[in-house]
């Protein structure tokens, strides 16, 4: 787990590359790799990678990056984990390929050696790389499947820049700050920036599950090497039957959890309340992990209550006989911190401060690994948003396909009952966007809705936001093919939107600032493969029902009647931000997501100026 950086001057005018730039970049992610640091130039000095490293396989000299082939001819740095790495070493030795290191990294080396860019098809695991082809005088670079690894981009038109986070890129001061308008509402819809955008025009994320090669000629177009409707798609074509869930779901949850232990140190477990931790700290104890150190955060404020996950917790940890740490934070704690929390958010987020504190446990403890329950819900049809999704179509979407009928009713009500239309602004959006997948989806998951950004972006940035953004359509986009199941189509856009751009997202800016790697086995690409049948006949319960009995020792009843809350932290009665930005909107909200929506304010507002060095709101 690192932080990587490269710059590459194609055009033949473009003036070298400065060595200052790149190591002001990749200075600016010393956190993500505290242990040690490394940097590289090709020949001619047009080309070169920035490492940060935190050593978790192979921790000896030898495994530093940038990483050269032992002919020189391929270079490579790379952040993530190879879970399937002693499988892909064994075969590559059998053909030849002779190691000079323990590390996942070189067999990257190799295995580009033999397949080019179709070794993306045999990685199991989180990553984001890139290589340089000294002979073809070139770059390739690759983002797994689900994104769990971010990989940043910028190109001016004479040179290529990559990084591990936007800001690095920024800190070498070459990158236009000019704000993206698609980013601005991205953010304010959904509280996350849909991938590939950014806050900045010049800076695009490598999307997830793409690979992308540079030369001379410039960027190629990122091409995709996996999509998830497609697997599932597949699996609705060769369904099992209900009661083969369990054993399935044992088998390959167990699998997972013991590829993600693969490290030569400590590998600790983030434990809540919830079914999706409980399980994975059982199936670690299956996978033959002796010490297990299971880590908890606890709230004053949620004592007494079902938020508390402490209780549960604590006898889940005595069930499995692991070490239970339960770190208490507390509002003075978080408001000490909150200036290191939004500065180490890259870009913005309306989650993530719950990992940050429970990374900053582990920490404390001396971990430098620990797994994480996301994903489980996504996979496993846990969010209420798999009965609700469907539900709106069937009820609303016959109205919604009536052209205006749904927009006229809306203008209506804002006319007539102004004070209920401020109060239930996702109620009128039903006879407008609840016909198709993707507009129910934006109902269930967005924070704001298109027609209510102008009050606070300005009429021009939500026309060329929406324009360039074009919400709707990227939604409905990730749904081809066809899953072939309500079902299916809900875990593909929760995977593909708030998964993948808001909770693994936040995993990986709250875990690294604490120099933390986190591990999330059910966001497995060979996993997700495997069950890719049984998700079209998933009941609601039946997959996290299932996911409680996969260790050989079941989770404890109370613990799977438990009704789902979520990892939520009580900033809301913790004061808000100092920033007061869309001062004029807050009294107007009198609603169940008011909290989010002023958290959504006041995080854009104490980020978004400080990054840009003015202002991007209209007041």
């Amino acid at each position: 787990m690192c932080g990587i950086n490269g710059i590459f001057a194609y055009h033949t005018a473009a003036n070298p590359p400065r060595e200052a730039e790149l190591l002001a970049t990749r200075e600016a992610m010393r956190a993500r790799g505290p242990d040690g640091a490394g940097v590289w130039w090709n020949g001619d000095r047009r080309c070169g990678f920035g490492h940060r490293r935190l050593s978790i396989i192979d921790l000896s000299e030898r495994a530093t990056q940038p990483m050269a082939s032992a002919d020189e001819r391929y270079v490579v740095v790379f952040n993530g984990e190879i879970y399937n790495y002693p499988a892909l070493r064994a075969e590559l030795e059998t053909q030849g390929a002779q190691f000079r290191t323990a590390s996942d990294t070189e067999a990257l080396l190799h295995l580009y050696r033999r397949d080019g860019a179709e070794m993306v098809h045999r990685l199991r695991g989180m990553y984001a790389f890139a290589i340089w082809d000294n002979e073809k005088r070139g770059l390739f670079l690759a983002r797994d499947p689900y994104g769990i690894k971010p990989l940043y981009t910028a190109n001016d038109g004479w040179t290529f820049r990559f990084a591990s986070q936007v800001k690095a890129l920024l800190t070498g001061s070459q990158i236009s700050r000019d704000p993206e308008p698609a980013g601005l509402v991205g953010f304010h819809l959904f509280g996350h920036l849909p991938e590939p955008f950014t806050l900045y025009r010049e800076i695009r994320a490598l999307p997830s599950g793409h690979f992308q090669w540079v030369d001379e000629t410039g960027p190629r177009e990122p091409q995709r090497f996996t999509n998830l409707a497609a697997i599932l798609a597949e699996g609705a074509m060769h369904p099992v039957a209900p009661s083969e869930l369990a054993e399935r779901l044992r088998q390959t949850a167990l699998d997972s959890v013991r590829a993600h232990l693969l490290a030569d140190v400590e590998v600790g477990v983030f434990l809540s309340a919830g079914i999706d931790s409980g399980a994975l700290l059982g199936l670690m104890r299956d996978a033959g992990q002796e010490r297990i150190r299971a880590i908890t955060l606890g709230f004053d404020e949620f004592a007494g209550t079902a938020e508390d996950e402490v209780p549960l917790a604590s006898e889940v940890a005595r069930h499995y006989g692991a070490e239970h740490i339960v770190r208490r934070v507390g509002a003075r704690e978080f408001r000490e911190d909150l200036p290191a929390i939004l500065e180490a958010m890259d870009q913005p987020s309306i989650d993530g401060v719950n990992t940050w504190f429970v990374s900053k446990a582990a920490k404390e403890v001396g971990l430098k690994v620990a797994l994480s329950g996301l994903g489980g819900d996504e996979l496993l049809a846990g969010y209420p948003s798999f009965c609700d999704i469907p539900r709106w179509r069937r009820r609303y979407g016959a109205f919604a396909s009536v052209p205006f009928l749904g927009r006229a009713a809306r203008t209506l009500m804002q006319m007539l009952m102004p004070d209920f239309a401020r109060a239930q602004p996702k109620a009128l959006g039903m006879l407008e966007y609840a016909g198709s997948w993707a507009g129910a989806y934006l109902l269930r998951r967005g924070l704001y809705l298109p027609d209510e950004l102008p009050a606070l972006l300005g009429e021009d940035v939500t026309r060329e936001g929406l324009r360039r953004l074009s919400p709707l359509r990227t939604i409905e986009a990730q749904l081809d093919p066809n899953p072939a199941s309500q079902t299916g189509r809900v875990c593909v856009l929760e995977s593909s939107n708030y998964m993948r751009n808001q909770l693994l997202r936040d995993s990986d800016w709250a875990g690294m600032a604490h120099g933390l790697e986190i591990r999330v086995p059910l966001v497995d690409w060979r996993l997700t493969s495997f069950l890719a049948p049984d998700i079209p006949s998933l009941a609601p319960g039946a997959g996290k029902a299932a996911l409680a009995c996969a260790p050989s020792l079941a989770l404890p009843a109370v613990v799977r009647r438990r009704a789902k809350t979520g990892f939520s932290v009580p900033t809301g009665g913790w004061g808000a931000l100092p920033h007061q930005s869309h001062a004029a909107a807050k009294p107007k909200l009198r609603f169940k997501g008011q909290a989010s929506r002023l958290w959504l304010l006041e995080v854009y507002g104490a980020t978004a100026p400080s990054r840009t060095g003015q202002p991007m709101l209209s007041h």
